[in-house]
């Protein structure tokens, strides 16, 4: 016992001598539990303060301070950093999930807190920049709270900052003489500097996604290093040790499934058939998709005209526009399943083919759903009768992102408990359902896609979608603990969660910037309502801006960047050819290291 007591005292003696990152990696790398690693550490910074208390008398007063402060910022910083490690949300969910059903499943959650996450950071920016300057200005709203808002978007929120209409076009000065807030130039630079940060978190995150799944060789570095070398000996907890092995051992299947994978040889009729087949598939999927955007586009053009006869603050006429979104709805609840069961039909040889494929038509459909709709805002709605045609488009927007969050809260609820009913009881050779990764990582890209799109019409819209995706988070998570099993063959899908990335970022963020972009710069705003009213186009503010900084001598500098670069085409093309360079000499190191990877792990193999 005293021996191990000097030796403890030794050792901490020694990691008092080390440097910071000396002394964090020497207790990282310790055979140790996480407990016994915190005792050490706060023994260490006891050891230290000591010592430099023993120093007090060589040392000035200054120093003495100094000293005191960084060792109780170290250890402020080592607390705050152990409650951030305990405070991870859904980080003990998704071990369970991925140990239980396995890296497909897995991906979708962690696409849906990414996203999240995401719209969590919209709201932030929106919420501090236009909304709370616009509170300052704020009228009081007269209009009467009959709950009926809350479905329709209409009524006493058309009066509040949910929507473009309510906000002012005027400069906003809380003291006489004091510092002024431009809510044109806050509304349109807040809504684009938003829209440039995330093509830029886009970009990043696809390119470390790809890196980590595609290009990282310890991706390939085989099954024997993962049985042996992975395993946690810090983990002392009976329940964390299960998981860890259930976890430890869904990979290793994945692994293993996708090395062992056989090549099946057709014949030729067998070849033909299944060709024809898939062709069939297609042309069904397009068509259904083609007569899916058809009708919705008659009903938004009879539901506009029945909404511009009536009256245009009449809750009545506002419920009946209820219909078009409940449609869209209807839509892209069950056509899904009718591409499911075509990928069943289709009999793919791995599950994966079988994901991307329902994947690329359910893009297909959803994205032109929204094409159809954006085309009816911007060319239909825009030219209307109606008094702040943003707001009409506000309000469709939310119409949209409510009612598609009751229908995927119903098809988990009710959709996946029914298939459950019917596989345990009514025909138990069906089983338990999958989970459907395909259907639902589309749902998530819709909604956002609308958030995008809303961002303008109702800046308050990610606030809404980050409680939906919270909601949708935990009802997912709970239906398919309930009601789903794991998939029957085990594949590694590594690779998707970058696919989801790509997605999310064409076609839907590259059409969502088109849609804004057509809004900005050639669409007329409203002239009774929104910051803009009484310009030609939104962007105009920014014209007449940049006129007032030319008398300034001191604003030149923006003046030379506005012309010289934002305006200039030139500037762009010679970026965009720099941009293509870069990405040619990237995909040629990315090709070079795949084949590396490729030889590495057949000499692993064999």
């Amino acid at each position: 016992i005293f021996h191990g007591f000097y030796a403890g005292e030794d050792l901490v003696g020694n990691l008092a001598t080390m440097s910071t990152n000396e002394r964090i990696k020497a207790i990282q790398k310790m055979p140790e539990n996480m407990k016994k690693k915190r005792e050490i550490r706060n023994k260490v910074l006891k050891e230290i303060t000591k010592k430099s208390r023993h120093h007090s008398t060589q040392c000035s007063g200054c120093t003495q301070c100094l000293q005191g402060a960084v060792v109780s910022f170290r250890r402020f910083g080592n607390t705050l950093s152990e409650y951030f490690h305990l405070l991870r949300f859904w980080h003990k969910t998704l071990k369970i999930i991925g140990a239980k059903f396995g890296t497909s499943v897995l991906s979708y959650f962690i696409f849906l807190k990414w996203l999240l996450t995401f719209n969590a950071f919209s709201f932030l920016i929106n919420f501090s920049f236009i909304t709370v300057p616009q509170f300052v200005a704020a009228e009081p709203n007269n209009l009467s709270f009959t709950g009926l808002e809350l479905f329709t978007g209409a009524g006493y929120f058309q009066q509040t900052v949910l929507y473009y209409g309510f906000y002012t076009n005027a400069t906003i000065t809380k003291i006489e003489n004091g510092p002024s807030y431009n809510m044109q130039l806050a509304y349109i630079f807040t809504v684009g500097i938003y829209f440039v940060i995330c093509f830029l978190i886009l970009l990043f995150s696809m390119a470390k996604s790809f890196c980590r799944n595609f290009i990282n060789p310890q991706t390939y570095s085989g099954n024997a290093s993962k049985l042996l070398c992975t395993w946690d000996f810090n983990i002392t907890n009976e329940k964390a040790v299960k998981l860890k092995q259930k976890n430890l051992s869904t990979q290793i299947k994945e692994d293993l499934t996708e090395v062992n994978q056989e090549v099946l040889n057709f014949s030729v009729t067998e070849r033909v058939v299944r060709i024809v087949i898939h062709l069939v598939s297609w042309i069904a999927s397009l068509g259904t998709a083609v007569a899916a955007c058809a009708g919705v586009y008659f009903l938004s053009i009879n539901n506009l005209k029945l909404f511009v006869k009536g009256h245009k603050n009449d809750l009545e006429s506002q419920a009946a526009m209820l219909v078009l979104p409940i449609v869209a709805s209807l839509l892209n609840a069950f056509i899904p399943f009718f591409y499911s069961w075509l990928g069943h039909l289709e009999k793919f040889q791995t599950p994966g083919h079988h994901v991307y494929v329902t994947i690329t038509r359910n893009i297909v459909l959803k994205i032109s759903i929204v094409g159809i709709l954006c085309y009816y805002w911007l060319n239909i709605v825009s030219a209307s009768e109606s008094q702040c045609w943003e707001t009409l488009v506000g309000q469709d927007i939310y119409r949209l992102v409510l009612v598609d969050f009751i229908f995927c809260l119903l098809g988990s609820l009710f959709g996946e408990f029914l298939r459950r009913i019917i596989g345990t009881t009514v025909c138990v050779s069906l089983g338990l359902p999958e989970f459907d990764i395909g259907r639902n990582v589309l749902d998530l890209i819709y909604a956002q896609t609308l958030t995008w799109i809303g961002i303008l019409f109702s800046p308050l819209l990610p606030g809404i979608q980050m409680i939906s995706f919270s909601i949708i988070f935990y009802v997912k998570k709970v239906s398919l603990m309930m009601n789903c099993q794991p998939p029957r063959k085990v594949w590694r899908t590594a690779q998707m969660t970058t696919s989801f990335m790509f997605l999310l970022f064409f076609p839907s963020f590259v059409g969502v910037l088109s849609v804004i972009g057509v809004t900005v710069w050639r669409l007329k705003p409203s002239e009774e309502c929104g910051p803009f009213r009484g310009l030609p186009s939104m962007y105009a503010a920014v014209s007449k801006w940049i006129k007032i900084l030319e008398n300034y001598t001191a604003s030149k500098w923006v003046v030379w960047i506005y012309h010289n670069l934002i305006t200039s085409v030139l500037f762009f093309f010679i970026l965009s050819v720099l941009a293509l360079i870069i990405a040619y000499l990237y995909w040629q190191i990315i090709e070079g290291r795949k084949t590396m990877t490729k030889l590495l792990r057949k000499q692993i193999i064999n």
